[in-house]
């Protein structure tokens, strides 16, 4: 969705993919690269202080960000 100002409104962006996921499960497009990016994020979370868990949090929102942005 663009807004009037040229903006792409990457918020309702976010909600749909994740809505899509939501309901498709691993039938929608987005669930391997978020999962993917998730698993990365899990790894580089055991050598970086914060651990696992946000790790895994951080590297899913990038590869969330990164589909919508495309």
């Amino acid at each position: 969705m663009n807004e009037p100002n040229g903006r792409q409104d990457w918020v309702e962006d976010v909600k749909t993919e994740v809505t899509g996921i939501a309901k498709e499960g691993m039938n929608h497009p987005s669930t391997p690269t978020v999962l993917t990016g998730a698993a990365i994020g899990l790894a580089a979370g055991w050598l970086v202080v914060g651990g696992p868990i946000l790790g895994a949090l951080a590297g899913a929102g990038i590869a969330l960000y990164t589909r919508v942005k495309k």
